[in-house]
């Protein structure tokens, strides 16, 4: 397309003419105020052993039990390809710039071909040598010649700052494809004990029983290792040898001086490298230093002419100049050798002659205490587009070394840099970086492998700032705290949980210091989620009940919620029933401390909570229970024991409830044994009874009085039984005073002495809550012709076997005996013998009563 035209696809026009919607600027210069949806919350789902952990960075972490369809089978181990790759990453990134060629490793062929040997047969091996002296330069070459001994072939791990548990997960990622699962112990030792494998460890820092936990564990691997001699040394029956590496020789140190500077020594110089080689003990790293220190020497030299003749940047001289003397410019001034001094402690000398971002760069990994951070983070922390070069610079030069897949200040250059000054400001470089990482991790196109690499200079950030960290003005965050924050989650999900760990604790320091309470709480939540994958549950129930309790005070919901939840999981594994911090109240309200009382057993000991329904006939006995053990301590304790006091005390007095119900109920059943009890004394005679021994029917006695008639009390007790063989009952026959007259008294109720009244009935004077109403008194009065009795008894009257009546009567509704209340409306009763005469409408009781 014409560039001086304009085309409708390009610049927004239509092709009529007619503009349309305006192309918005590649990069606006202005702000945009627009409402902008906020960025989702990275959230990463794995398996650790048997849990199923989702890393949720804004309330926590959630963790339950994996569901059988989401456990990920056994792993499987890698191609030969995905092997290659995961080594090419294990090294650390070559810097950019121009590519010098490797150097080459001077006088160590003997120890080479040895260590190559002791592998070969199978034997671990342990490299000794001080720093410096160029031990991992020695294991490239032997790895190198190791890749076809072993099924599983060469595996690199660095030993810095790292525990035999995190090198056996580190093994076993190396070796198997398991994205997004940990496993747990058992099975992590079941898939190494399979591992085949050389495995160069660089850097190890234990020895001992740790040592022999690792090699115990990978009974298949052939381990080279590399350490300083202060570091302990193996078992005498760990079966490694060892192998020690001494410093160079002085011709051996000449030589490598002469391929670091590209030519020729002079004699001054080589007195003055035969100087430094017996102050050095013949440490290759010296020399390296010193090879930079003559070719910075050799550019002063060279000066402006040199340049313009040989090309800007030209490190070696050209082909056709002497290699007898070093290059001088025409009228170029002499430049000394540096002093024996300077050689032995080159790094303050080389960083003074190299470009600003370079020694900025130095500036940084002294405040992260050696820690060089990536090239890729070298042009925002430094302030140059350009600075990821300053890497190259520095390895140039001997001032870093290669650890893992990073970089740090080579052994010696952290003190005499500090020694020079460059420790000034660090802690305003070592929050520069902070800030930096902590904008980096949280970005949601940052991979948490990404971070989880750089997670040592992460880490010695936190390290160098948490100390000194201080409440921040209001509206603004912790830069510490924010970094925790953000570097936590990555290290959880990229399965680096050594950093996830430190990280977690430094950002709860940091937090606690700045008075945070909403982010400290946080970092004991996710504390107990790590301690909960490491089935450490004391330690885990701790860090859960002390987030709960701060976000209960702070009312986060949401975030309580997730606690108690791991909490309950916590207590299902331990065995115990969570406190009342884990289910007790309500989100929102300050949430009680865990209690762990609880109440004593009863001396009759705890009833049955649910005893059978329909078994009425079970006879509930007292047994006396032996006195209460000493109540035992919370931890261990299952079962309903465990419940809140309240929760034992509820239960308790509906347990009670129930077992008085069926107390009450059983004895009900159980008196029916006793022939004399009251229920079975109520029939068709009489509700009231006159018992033996007794004259009165449990009503108020009736007044004395002469006008009233004879009373017509008994002289005699009967001596019959009756028809129901029970003395005292109301069919027993009545004896009278003269039996041969015939009775005067009208028929009506019967007094407490035998007589006939009409006044109403008084409720019995029993223990019993007595009928709300008296018993009604008979409506009618009594005849004028009393009726007689038409057969008189004799002495000793005969009762009929069987009541007169011509059809049986309806039972009474209620009686005044013992078994019942009284009636509202009673029938009239007669004495026996005697005929009734009784209203239509009302039954008579009687044995001769009619209807």
């Amino acid at each position: 397309m014409d560039p001086n035209t304009r085309g409708p696809e390009e610049y927004g026009h239509d092709a009529d003419g007619q503009s349309s919607r305006p192309r918005p600027p590649r990069d606006p210069l202005t702000p945009d105020f627009g409402q902008h949806s906020p960025a989702l919350a990275r959230t990463v789902q794995l398996v650790s052993g048997d849990y199923l952990l989702t890393v949720n960075p804004v309330d926590g972490s959630e963790i339950e039990i994996c569901p059988p369809a989401e456990r990920p089978g056994r792993p499987e181990k890698l191609t030969p390809a995905e092997r290659a790759e995961a080594d090419r990453a294990a090294k650390p990134p070559v810097p950019p710039g121009p590519t010098r060629p490797a150097e080459p490793l001077l006088a160590r062929q003997d120890e080479r071909e040895q260590l190559v040997r002791m592998l070969a047969r199978g034997r671990s091996v342990r490299l000794v040598g001080a720093r410096g002296a160029g031990r991992t330069s020695l294991l490239d070459l032997v790895a190198e010649d190791c890749v076809d001994l072993a099924p599983d072939g060469v595996v690199r791990l660095t030993g810095f700052h790292r525990a035999p548990a995190d090198l056996l997960y580190d093994l076993f990622y190396s070796v198997y494809g398991a994205p997004l699962y940990r496993p747990e112990r058992d099975e992590l030792l079941s898939c190494v004990r399979e591992i085949g494998a050389v495995v160069v460890l660089d850097d190890i820092e234990f020895g001992g029983a740790a040592l022999e936990e690792l090699l115990d564990a990978t009974p298949e691997c052939a381990f080279l290792l590399s350490a300083t001699p202060q570091v302990p040394a193996p078992s005498a029956d760990s079966g490694i040898e060892e192998v020690a590496l001494e410093g160079l020789d002085r011709a051996a140190s000449v030589d490598l001086l002469e391929r670091g500077i590209g030519r020729v020594l002079t004699e001054d110089e080589a007195n003055w490298a035969g100087d430094l080689w017996f102050e050095s003990e013949g440490l290759p790293l010296r020399f390296v230093q010193a090879g930079a220190l003559l070719r910075q020497r050799d550019r002063l030299r060279a000066g402006a002419d040199a340049v313009d003749e040989y090309g800007v940047f030209e490190d070696a001289p050209p082909s056709d100049a002497p290699f007898d003397t070093p290059v001088e410019a025409e009228g170029g001034e002499e430049t000394p050798l540096p002093s024996l001094g300077e050689a032995a402690g080159p790094a303050q000398l080389l960083a003074s002659r190299l470009s600003t971002s370079a020694r900025t760069t130095l500036r940084f990994a002294v405040a992260l205490g050696g820690e060089v951070p990536h090239q890729a983070h070298l042009p925002a922390l430094v302030g140059d587009t350009h600075a990821d070069a300053a890497l190259g610079e520095l390895a140039d030069c001997g001032l870093v070394s290669p650890v893992g897949s990073r970089y740090r200040l080579a052994a010696g250059v952290q003190v005499q840099l500090e020694a020079a000054g460059y420790a000034d400001g660090a802690q305003g470089d070592a929050r520069t970086a902070v800030q930096h990482y902590a904008w980096w991790a949280g970005h949601p196109s940052v991979t948490p492998e990404r971070v989880s690499a750089e997670a040592d200079a992460v880490l010695a950030a936190l390290g160098v700032l948490v100390p000194a960290t201080t409440p921040p003005p209001e509206g603004e965050e912790s830069p510490t705290v924010q970094l925790a924050r953000t570097a936590a989650p990555a290290f959880a999900a990229g399965l680096h949980w050594n950093a996830w760990e430190r990280a977690l604790r430094a950002g709860a320091e940091a937090a606690r210091l700045a008075g945070d309470v909403s982010e400290q709480a946080y970092f004991h939540h996710e504390l107990g989620i790590l301690a909960l994958c490491g089935d450490q549950l004391d330690r885990a129930r701790t860090e859960l009940e002390t987030s709960i309790g701060l976000r209960g005070a702070l009312a986060d919901k949401r975030g309580t919620v997730a606690g108690r939840r791991a909490l309950a999981l916590v207590s299902d594994r331990s065995g115990t029933a969570p406190g009342l911090a884990a289910f007790g109240a309500t989100a929102g309200e300050e949430v009680p401390d865990a209690r762990y009382e609880e109440s004593q057993s009863p001396p009759g000991g705890v009833p049955t909570p649910f005893p059978p329904v329909g078994d009425t006939g079970t006879l509930v006995t007292h047994r006396a229970s032996a006195p209460s053990a000493p109540m035992a301590s919370h931890k261990g304790r299952g079962g309903i024991r465990n419940f809140a006091r309240r929760n034992l005390v509820a239960a308790g007095a509906g347990a009670l409830l129930v077992a008085v119900l069926g107390t009450v109920v059983t004895l009900g059943a159980t008196s029916d044994n006793d022939p004399n009890a009251p229920a079975n004394q109520v029939g068709v005679n009489p509700s009231a009874s006159q018992g033996p021994g007794d004259d009165s029917l449990g009503a108020d006695k009736v007044e004395s009085d002469d006008d009233k008639g004879d009373t017509g009390t008994a002289t005699s007790r009967p001596t019959d039984p009756g028809p129901d063989g029970t003395l005292g009952t109301a069919d027993d026959p009545t004896p009278t005073d003269d039996p041969t007259d015939p009775s005067d008294d009208p028929t009506g109720t019967q007094g407490s002495g035998g007589g006939s009244t009409h006044s109403p009935t008084k409720p019995p004077s029993s223990p019993t809550k007595p009928p709300s109403s008296p018993t009604k008194p008979p409506s009618h009065t009594p005849t004028d012709d009393p009726t007689p009795t038409d057969d008189p008894t004799t002495d000793d009257p005969t009762p009929t076997d069987e009541p007169t009546t011509d059809d049986p009567t309806d039972p009474p509704t209620s009686s005044t005996s013992a078994s019942g209340p009284a009636s509202s409306s009673p029938a009239e009763t007669t004495s026996a013998g005697a005929p009734a005469s009784t209203r239509v409408d009302t039954p008579s009781t009687g044995a001769d009563a009619l209807i």
